[in-house]
């Protein structure tokens, strides 16, 4: 023991920029930015980090570090390709409370395992978002970490009350409290990931049903939830498990605000490998409001063949809530086919057959 605790002290170090290697400072929080969104600074060779202080935000760290590099300038940030516009690198094990990098992974009791995402923009971006840039960053404040925020009597809830209640889908409590706990939605967001399927598919849902609570009020923020959301499924290096559900969510309960991303989901139909999580969130969005998709009913029709049954089945449930009378004869096709799905309906995942899911569809035209 007394030898790990030597070898504890030896690597751990105070954190560097992985491009220049000069030293770098604690991450701050921008006086433009809502609070509860990550903490942010920059290095002297101009490179631009966020702190994902958990380690499973990366896709949202990689979004956050763009879009303070590009000077707010969001429309920027989703134009620029890696290698081609930026460079990209991660720095692991980083304990946003001491301001250290830990190697071994552990320190004081507390395992580490946040991260700090570098973006180094080319020279012609620099040339046109320096400037910008620092001067947002001199006007940052320095936060406390979460274990030094003293209460302000303002009604919040912890991580593992949230988790509870979404694994109750106690949806009124954690309603009563959206707009009101900042953390609220980035507690939810980290639900998102994980691996029990009911579970991330409640926190999805209740995600979405708060996004549109604090929608009324601030729907910037949510925008920028969506699109942190989009950017995940981009990233190769993120996790994109709930993602797309969630934006289905997000869509859906709040469609007169955010049915401009609809379109943003189109564009993945054409990936094999995402086809049948993209037609899932579609499914949500149509039974809350079937005539955003109408017109992009020749889009879905084909997919009714696919050799996919999670593709089929989930198609057929899509152009049933769309009310899609034109596909009738092709959706009766798959009532023998006796491929099994899952169905997330009611807070409730219920296994049923392609055929099963096709005889409901006819049953809605």
């Amino acid at each position: 023991m007394f030898e790990n605790k030597l070898q504890e002290k030896e690597f751990i170090k105070k954190p560097a920029c992985p491009f220049c290697g000069m030293s770098i400072k604690r991450p701050k929080e921008l006086s433009t930015r809502r609070p509860g969104e990550m903490p942010v600074g920059s290095c002297s060779c101009g490179a631009v980090y966020a702190c994902d202080e958990t380690g499973h935000n990366l896709g949202s760290a990689l979004l956050e570090a763009m879009v303070v590099g590009c000077n707010l300038d969001w429309d920027l940030a989703w134009d620029l390709l890696p290698e081609e516009d930026f460079i990209e690198k991660i720095v692991e094990r980083y304990d946003y409370v001491n301001h250290l990098i830990v190697p071994g992974g552990f320190l004081e009791g507390r395992r580490i395992a946040g991260a700090l995402y570098f973006v180094r923009f080319h020279k012609d971006v620099r040339e046109v978002t320096s400037e910008g840039v620092r001067k947002r960053l001199e006007k940052a404040t320095s936060i406390l970490p979460v274990s030094s925020v003293k209460h302000t009597g303002e009604k919040s809830l912890s991580k593992k009350e949230i988790e509870r209640l979404v694994k109750r889908f106690d949806v009124d409590a954690i309603l009563s409290i959206a707009g009101k706990d900042r953390k609220l939605i980035r507690n939810l967001q980290r639900l998102l990931y994980s691996g029990d399927d009911l579970f991330r598919k409640r926190a999805a849902e209740i995600l979405g049903r708060s996004a549109a609570v604090i929608g009324e009020t601030d729907p910037g923020s949510i925008s920028k939830l969506l699109q942190v959301l989009f950017y995940s499924i981009t990233d190769t290096a993120a996790f994109t498990w709930g993602a797309y559900e969630a934006i289905g969510e997000i869509i859906s309960h709040k469609v007169e605000f955010f049915a401009g991303y609809i379109p943003e989901l189109y564009k993945f139909l054409s990936s094999e490998t995402r086809r049948s999580q993209v037609l899932q969130a579609l499914g949500r969005i149509a039974k809350s409001s079937p005539d955003l998709l109408r017109n992009h009913t020749s889009r879905f029709i084909p997919f009714l063949d696919d050799p996919d049954p999670l593709v089929r089945g989930y198609t057929a449930l899509l152009l049933g809530n769309m009310g899609v009378h034109e596909a009738k004869e092709a959706i009766s096709k798959l009532r023998t086919d006796i491929h099994d799905i899952y169905i997330y309906e009611n807070a409730k995942l219920e296994k049923k057959t392609v055929g099963q899911v096709a005889s409901e569809a006819l049953n809605k035209l």
